[in-house]
């Protein structure tokens, strides 16, 4: 009896098991791999370690997407052009130790203090880019946004929820800290719980234009406001921003106003 033809195509039966195994990446550039060998007629050995390491970094790569992504970090920003010389008495060499993220890895915070407009948050989001390439989870909010989300998640029964996408990212990044004049005794409340649930647990970098011994002015409780300062200052790294803002107009029209 005369055999059948074998009209099957074993690059697409290949293809698709390559599907089936969830390489995906190997899959869609299975020919552009499999011309690159024919020029190169590398071990059978190499030819797989080539395939397995192209899918390796396609999942990184991936995964580095999601993370940022999630954090709501926004563009990201390098200190390449930082203007180091406009901050004298800021160390870039204990910047650049911390974008090694090793203060994640050993659960300490970073404060970052000083004036509006000197590059703190320039300096906190690169930061949390950097944890994102290295595959960490960072969070990324404004402290009011941040309590009015848990707030919110109250009255909907979605506040564990809310809760863990704060308490559980490797690194969270509270900007804006003390730039409403007062928060009410309930968000105090919920800092307060946010902060002791992180503590010595994960890291969170606070972005503050107020020194620590201001925050029982926008606190509702001196005796509150000194609980959460002594978590957060435990172990951490302070950065203190001073010189002159680095915002500045364009052009400038017309007489001086009184007391400019």
């Amino acid at each position: 009896m005369a055999r059948k033809n074998d009209s099957r195509d074993p690059l697409e039966e290949l293809r698709a098991l390559l599907l089936e195994l969830n390489l995906t990446t190997v899959a869609n550039r299975l020919s552009e791999l499999l011309a690159q060998a024919e020029g190169t007629h590398p071990a059978y050995s190499d030819f797989l370690l080539q395939l397995l390491q192209a899918e390796r970094e396609a999942r990184w790569e991936r995964r580095i997407r999601r993370r940022l992504r999630w954090s709501k970090l926004g563009a990201e920003i390098s200190l390449g052009a930082f203007d180091w010389a406009a901050r004298p008495q800021l160390s870039p060499q204990v910047v650049k130790e911390l974008l090694t993220c090793r203060f994640i890895e050993e659960h300490r915070n970073v404060i970052l203090v000083g004036r509006p407009s000197l590059g703190k948050t320039s300096v906190a989001r690169a930061l949390g880019h950097a944890a994102c390439r290295r595959g960490l989870s960072v969070y990324s909010g404004t402290l009011a946004d941040v309590l009015e989300t848990l707030h919110a998640s109250r009255a909907d029964g979605t506040y564990r929820k809310a809760f863990r996408r704060v308490t559980q990212p490797d690194l969270l990044l509270l900007d804006d800290c003390g730039f409403d004049t007062a928060i009410g005794r309930e968000a105090a409340n919920e800092l307060f719980r946010l902060v002791c649930a992180r503590h010595r647990q994960r890291s969170t970098i606070v972005v503050t234009n107020l020194p620590f011994r201001q925050w029982g002015e926008f606190l509702p409780s001196p005796a509150q406001a000194v609980a959460i300062v002594d978590r957060l200052v435990d172990q951490a790294t302070i950065l203190r921003f001073s010189g002159k803002p680095w915002r500045q107009p364009r052009d400038i029209s017309g007489a001086p106003l009184d007391g400019e």
